[in-house]
């Protein structure tokens, strides 16, 4: 019976491993989440700015699919079925709105159990034309009633929670968030869905930006001998993901860019006391396509109501310092201390770019 069930899900091409529901699913998520909400901010942006209401109005179709981008990638990652993956468009706009200022997360979770239930039925019937669509819609959308709330509630609660701990010490939570979401960030896990998924702006999301960008920068400049021009802008306006084969191979060589990240989070908070007020998921993107960058100024020009503002010169020095000088002078001196004293040897940081 149970070997029968199994060739049953294998059949259906259910997989439920971590890497292809939490890695894979986390990350579509993101892009989903870049693909509508972030780029249509800041269509909506330059709009407001130039006057070119027809920006605006693309904006606003792009902002207001948020929910259906996410799940369709969310299932195409999870390899769905077409009837499923259509369907998921229902869901994914059902769970987004349930899910309140927690939506993304909602999202996420709901379409799992939608691909799963939708992956289960698909082509197993006569008329899977009806089937698979009702029974994914069916799942998805009554897992949204059901969970979304409290699930968005849950993140939106954990959100507020990091960023108030974050106003209160700024220092300590500067350091902590830094390093994290840099680590999260080099990892093939989602920093920005999961800055997406708490809501993480403000404050807050300045410590996650500045530990983003000392990974990518961080990584990027140290490993210049290795990697040259090329992996200087792979990396640095990629991904620094390119290095995990060599840090699973010598974790040591994560040193230089985590103590950028450490230095470089409570110098957001405490001396810069940078705002990252644009999209959430923004703080997540580190110098990946200037996107984090990009947020903070899209922050500067259309301001939240509990943000105080910014774009003077000062604060794009700040950003500056943050996002690229902090995260290469620091990432650069200790992997050149690591050098002279062993700890990094020539190749150690080589990628393929």
């Amino acid at each position: 019976m149970a070997s029968s069930f199994s060739a049953f899900v294998k059949r259906q091409g259910l997989d439920l491993s971590w890497n292809r529901l939490g890695i894979k699913g986390m990350g579509a998520m993101a892009q989903g989440l870049f693909a509508s909400l972030l780029i249509g901010t800041i269509l909506n942006t330059m709009g407001t700015q130039t006057g070119l209401t027809f920006l605006n109005k693309v904006g606003a179709f792009a902002t207001g699919v948020t929910g259906a981008a996410m799940a369709v990638s969310i299932g195409f990652a999870l390899e769905a079925p077409p009837f499923v993956l259509y369907s998921l468009v229902a869901v994914g706009q059902a769970a987004n709105s349930l899910g309140g200022a927690g939506g993304p997360l909602a999202v996420y979770f709901i379409t799992v159990i939608a691909v799963i239930a939708g992956k289960l039925v698909s082509k197993v019937t006569p008329i899977d034309l009806i089937v698979t669509p009702l029974v994914t819609i069916g799942a998805g959308v009554g897992a949204a009633f059901l969970l979304a709330p409290p699930i968005g509630k849950a993140a939106s609660a954990i959100g507020i929670a990091v960023m108030w701990a974050t106003e209160m010490q700024p220092f300590i939570m500067g350091i902590v968030i830094s390093v994290i979401m840099g680590i999260v960030l080099t990892l093939p896990i989602s920093s920005a869905a999961i800055c997406a998924a708490l809501g993480l702006t403000g404050l807050a999301g300045g410590a996650a930006l500045a530990g983003c960008c000392a990974h990518m920068v961080g990584f990027a400049v140290a490993s210049f001998r290795e990697n040259r021009l090329g992996g200087l802008l792979a990396q640095g306006l990629g991904t620094s993901m390119l290095q995990v084969p060599n840090l699973m191979k010598k974790p040591v060589l994560w040193l230089p860019a985590v103590l950028a990240s450490a230095i470089n989070g409570p110098v957001a908070t405490c001396l810069f006391k940078l705002e990252q007020n644009g999209p959430a998921i923004a703080s997540g993107m580190g110098t990946s396509g200037l996107v984090g960058p990009i947020g903070v100024v899209t922050g500067w020009i259309s301001p939240p109501e509990t943000a105080a503002g910014g774009g003077t010169p000062a604060d794009l020095a700040s950003l500056i310092f943050v996002a690229v000088i902090i995260p290469a002078v620091f990432a650069l001196l200790a992997s050149e201390i690591m050098r002279k004293k062993g700890g990094i040897e020539h190749g150690d940081l080589k990628i393929d770019c």
